[in-house]
């Protein structure tokens, strides 16, 4: 068993105005599960992107604005959107506070292809796989 504290976990920049953490995932001998959260500035987000797994989208504070294939909604607190796998979505914040969004995808290791070929593509896998 293994203990995870997650107050000496790193956030990192992601892009301006969004900074992440990365809580569960194959560096921490997760076999199927990446767990992070987001933190993002007003109307700041993730562009449209999809991955290859499905995905819980749960707003942990703040409001969102959640796009998924076609659909725009608006998502608060306490309110989580499933992503099926494939499906192309995003989000920003629309309030005034900062958004905390907390992502799970049903892999170990983040991997995302998205539409705006200049977005830098995250890839969280253990150092010596």
């Amino acid at each position: 068993m293994t203990i995870l504290d997650h107050k000496t976990q790193p956030q990192d920049k992601w892009r301006d105005g969004v900074m992440t953490q990365v809580r569960v995932s194959a560096l921490v001998q997760s076999r199927q599960l990446c767990i992070f959260e987001q933190f993002c500035e007003p109307g700041l987000g993730a562009p449209m992107h999809l991955h290859a797994v499905e995905e819980v989208l749960e707003v942990m504070g703040g409001t969102a604005e959640i796009y998924l294939r076609d659909q725009t909604m608006v998502v608060t607190a306490n309110q989580s959107v499933l992503v099926p796998a494939g499906a192309r979505h995003g989000f920003k914040n629309i309030g005034t506070d900062t958004l905390h969004v907390r992502a799970t995808l049903a892999a170990a290791i983040f991997e995302a292809s998205y539409d705006d070929r200049n977005e830098l593509s995250r890839r969280y896998v253990p150092a010596d796989a």
